[in-house]
Formats: structure tokens, C-alpha cells, sequence
């Protein structure tokens, strides 16, 4: 192995064709699985160069089944489009020297090893530093680089049973749910993002990089939001809500005459007003039950027994019709792939077609 001569990116890694605010900044990616990868694919969309470096037998997300293009997961395609690869084997002396030199001549270096994973490869993150006062270093792991849990191994499904995520997720009475999507990981990656371009925004300013510590439970504990305000207001351990809300009790989840689920988010007193009218309920409004915010969520249970029964007369697309036309935002619950076709069909290049 010999190390790689850094040559201009590519054209196609840049399928918008604008070159993006990150032109010009290289990107060492020492990550593997989601987390990392989703951080680095997030910096590669905006324009930088990212040189990922895998083991011999590759990211061991490239072996996840069941579908795969040219031997490679989708899985890992998800999260590592506009990426350059080289197998290096970071255990062995010129492995190790490769990724050393690349290290001495990019701006980013992010890894989501295990703390301490790096000093026993031979990486001393503040010996690189204080060499190269200008690079960024972003870690991101399950716990941190510090405190009691950071030896633990972590995935997006610890961190969302941790977090109290999980806790908040499913059907009242019923099992917690993890979410139906890796967010443990991908807020992770994301926060790790931001992390990135705040150093390099940082560095403009004033010449120096930055280490940047990510912990996926940190990040699910922030999206906690205010459902950890309550909590720590009164004391109680918010409760699974379903497809409801708390506090809105006419922003929820309806099934309509059709069997279609659909979203409805009347969270303003014009909102519930044109919500009975669309549903002919007009006497709802001065119902002493239901005359105020308060008033509604004291005796929702009484209120979305009448909803359901007025939403079960009428097809799901056409109760979102009436919504709409009295701007009371509602939605059909669709489905991953009719979610797809409509970015299709909005053209705002959320559905790409890029060469492997």
C-alpha cells in the first residue's frame, strides 16, 4: 500500500453541478455503519471532498441484506453517496501511514470508533492537533469521550431505549416502540454536521480547528424537547401518545370511512372553528366541553369519540380536501414509496439519480 496522491474531486461527486459552499474542504472519514457515515454524507452534499477509509473487508454495513447494487448494500449506498474509498488496514505500520498522511493534509478528520480507539492505533488526537492547530477532529460515539459510560458499546437502539425516547413511543397501554427510523444514529450524524461547519466557520474566523465531542445520547436526550420541560416541571413520566399529542387534542391521527389513516393539526382557535364547520359540527364551538384550549384537552376523550364518528362518514383524500379548503392543515399518512413519488413529482431534487 502506498499513500494516495490527492488529486481535485470528481465532477460526479457533485451531482448538483454548483460545486457547494464546501468546495474546496477535504474530508478524511475514518467511520463505519450509519452515524459516521451519515455525518461525512451530509458534508459531501454540501460540496466537500470525503475520502473514506475502510477496512480490507470494507464498512460492515456493505454486507447488510436484502438488497444490493453492483455486491454493495443499499444500506450502505443510503449513507455514502459521493464518497471516494480505499481499503486500508489500519492495523498494519504502512496502513497506518497512509492514513497519517492524509490526516497531515485534509481539513476534517470524523470517527466514530470506540473512545480510546484511536490512541490504540496510534492516532494521539492532541499530538495532531497541536501539529496541525487548523484541522478539525469530530468524534462521535455512543456516550462520549468521557464519563462513566464511555466504554459502552452503543447503537441507535440502546440510545432510543436510554434517552426515554422509546419510552414515549406506541400505543398507550400497549409495548414501546423504537422509531421507524434510525434516529439515534442519524441525529447523531447530524449534530456532528453542524459540529463540523461551526468549526470550520470558527477556523475562517480565526485560524484555528476544533475537536468535537458527539454522543448519540446526548443528541436523543435534546430531542427530548419539551416533553423533558414537562417532566421536570411536574415530576410525571410523560406517557406513550400514538399518533396523538399531549397537549393538542385535535392534533392527531384519524381513520376515515375508507379505512385511509390520515393527520389533521387544528392547534388554533380559527383551526377548531373551521374544523366543526368542515365537519358540520358547528355546535361543538359553544359546547362548554370544548369552548377553549383547556376545556378540549380536559375532555378529549369525549371530543375525538365524536371526531372519529364525524371523520368515519367520508373518504380520507376528500376530508383533506375540505380541510384544506378552510386552511385546516391535514394529510394522508402515506406510504414510503407514494412519499417518494411525490418528491418526484415536487421537483426539488430530494429523489436524485446518481451513478455507482
Amino acid at each position: 500500500m502506498t499513500s494516495p496522491h490527492l488529486t481535485p474531486p470528481q465532477p460526479d461527486g457533485d451531482p448538483t453541478g454548483t460545486g457547494g459552499p464546501l468546495h474546496g474542504t477535504t474530508v478524511l472519514d475514518l467511520t463505519n455503519f450509519l452515524s459516521g457515515p451519515y455525518c461525512t454524507q451530509i458534508l459531501a452534499d454540501l460540496g466537500a471532498r470525503v475520502i473514506k477509509l475502510e477496512p480490507p473487508d470494507g464498512d460492515s454495513s456493505r454486507a447488510i441484506p436484502p438488497h444490493f447494487v453492483a455486491g454493495d448494500s443499499a444500506y450502505y449506498l443510503g449513507n455514502n453517496r459521493s464518497k471516494e474509498s480505499i481499503a486500508v488496514d489500519l492495523k498494519r505500520p504502512e496502513g497506518l501511514k497512509i492514513a497519517q498522511d492524509l490526516i497531515d493534509r485534509v481539513d476534517v478528520v470524523v470517527e466514530n470508533f470506540r473512545p480510546g480507539v484511536c490512541q490504540r492505533l496510534g492516532f494521539d488526537v492532541e499530538e495532531i492537533r497541536r501539529r496541525r492547530p487548523e484541522l478539525v477532529w469530530a468524534s462521535i460515539s455512543g456516550f462520549g469521550q468521557d464519563g462513566p459510560w464511555r466504554d459502552r458499546p452503543a447503537y441507535d437502539l440502546i440510545v432510543q431505549a436510554l434517552s426515554g425516547v422509546m419510552s414515549l413511543t406506541g400505543e398507550p397501554g400497549r409495548p414501546s416502540v423504537r422509531l421507524g427510523i434510525p434516529a439515534g444514529d442519524l441525529v447523531a450524524g447530524m449534530f456532528a454536521a453542524i459540529g463540523v461547519l461551526a468549526a470550520l466557520a470558527d477556523r475562517a474566523r480565526c485560524g484555528r480547528g476544533d475537536q468535537i465531542d458527539v454522543a448519540m445520547l446526548d443528541c436523543q436526550l435534546s430531542m427530548l424537547s419539551y416533553q423533558a420541560v414537562y417532566s421536570m416541571i411536574d415530576g410525571k413520566a410523560p406517557q406513550r401518545q400514538g399518533s396523538r399529542h399531549d397537549s393538542i387534542p385535535t392534533y392527531r391521527s384519524f381513520v376515515a370511512g375508507d379505512g385511509r389513516e390520515f393527520v389533521v393539526t387544528a392547534n388554533t382557535e380559527r383551526m377548531w372553528r373551521e374544523l366543526c364547520a368542515a365537519l358540520e359540527l358547528d355546535g361543538l364551538v359553544d359546547d362548554p366541553r370544548f369552548d377553549s384550549a383547556g376545556s378540549r384537552l380536559k375532555n378529549k376523550e369525549a371530543l375525538w369519540h365524536l371526531l372519529e364518528s364525524a371523520f368515519a362518514r367520508r373518504p380520507a383524500a376528500e376530508w383533506v380536501a375540505r380541510l384544506a379548503a378552510r386552511r385546516v392543515p391535514a394529510a394522508l399518512i402515506k406510504t414510503v414509496p407514494e412519499a417518494i413519488a411525490d418528491a418526484r413529482e415536487a421537483g426539488r431534487e430530494m429523489v436524485l439519480d446518481l451513478g455507482h
